[in-house]
């Protein structure tokens, strides 16, 4: 969209901050995009940027999302909200309106999460030939979003520094809730990180934890996380992403026994509805929690 169109200086101080903050190339572009697009339309509406009302935000989106996906459009609705909140912040508007920017009906959350598996996910990790530094660090990252439910975001952006061996021990810094976490490092996962780190991960100066392995060996960001093990998913028939060891990480926490608060704060979310989503994949606990049954 209007690639050669200028941005007024407030948006564009924003993008330089936004960038800034966020490793993953295509979540600036989307910024970006939207910033340009709201630009190009408060200026065919002949509205100041800093006299912007609710109701123009929401007749831009209206006009913005009508050809993107449920998913991608809310991610349109988040880039604004965090856009509005550091204009308010910044008073450049009076009114703080991120809060006020809201969520269509979506009928697809009716859907209970997919998962995998024990025996899926063991083929999975059985599949790896670990003698090449790709799987070895595809292990890693699988290790990571099956046995912590992390993000592909909270993998991507891992340091060395996030990690403690002596202490098992990993510190979560980028996280949805913005509360970041320390969380107990099992054995599994130090092996595998620590085989990538050994036999696989280049030797820089660079303190991310997971690399490009080509030369000058930037970070991975975290469309690369989903996309290699996705890849490996494929190469096993597996008709899964890379959210569904999430989703499997939540499935067994539930199984062990452990309370939708619990689940809530492991999981990262901000909102304890978003964690009763997980309560469909277990039929039983599902029936206790939300229709106060016993099984």
């Amino acid at each position: 969209m209007a690639p050669d169109h200028i941005l007024p200086e407030i948006c564009q101080r924003y993008l330089d901050y936004y960038s800034h903050q966020v490793r993953a190339q295509g979540s600036v572009r989307g910024m970006q995009r939207i910033l340009t697009g709201l630009d190009i339309y408060l200026q065919k509406s002949g509205v100041p940027l800093n006299e912007i009302s609710i109701q123009k935000v929401d007749q831009f989106l209206a006009l913005y999302n009508t050809n993107y996906s449920i998913g991608t459009a809310k991610s349109n609705r988040s880039y604004l909200r965090q856009f509005l909140r550091y204009l308010y912040l910044n008073q450049y508007i009076k009114k703080d309106l991120a809060p006020l920017i809201v969520s269509p009906p979506e009928f697809g959350q009716l859907k209970p999460p997919k998962f995998l598996r024990s025996h899926e996910v063991q083929k999975l990790f059985d599949s790896l030939d670990l003698s090449t530094a790709k799987n070895l660090r595809t292990n890693a990252t699988m290790h990571l979003a099956y046995y912590l439910g992390l993000r592909p975001q909270e993998i991507s952006s891992l340091t060395l520094d996030d990690i403690s061996f002596r202490q098992k021990e990993i510190f979560i810094r980028s996280r949805k809730n913005c509360s970041p976490a320390h969380f107990p490092l099992p054995d599994n996962i130090i092996k595998a990180i620590t085989a990538y780190i050994v036999g696989g991960r280049p030797e820089t100066q660079s303190r991310v934890l997971f690399l490009q392995l080509i030369p000058p060996y930037k970070p991975v960001n975290r469309c690369d996380i989903p996309r290699y093990i996705k890849k490996c998913m494929t190469e096993n028939n597996l008709e899964s992403s890379t959210y569904w060891l999430r989703h499997s990480f939540a499935q067994n926490m539930l199984e062990s026994g452990m309370s939708i608060y619990e689940i809530k704060e492991m999981m990262g979310h901000k909102s304890i509805d978003s964690t009763k989503k997980y309560l469909s994949i277990h039929i039983g606990l599902m029936r206790e929690v939300i229709l106060d049954e016993t099984f």
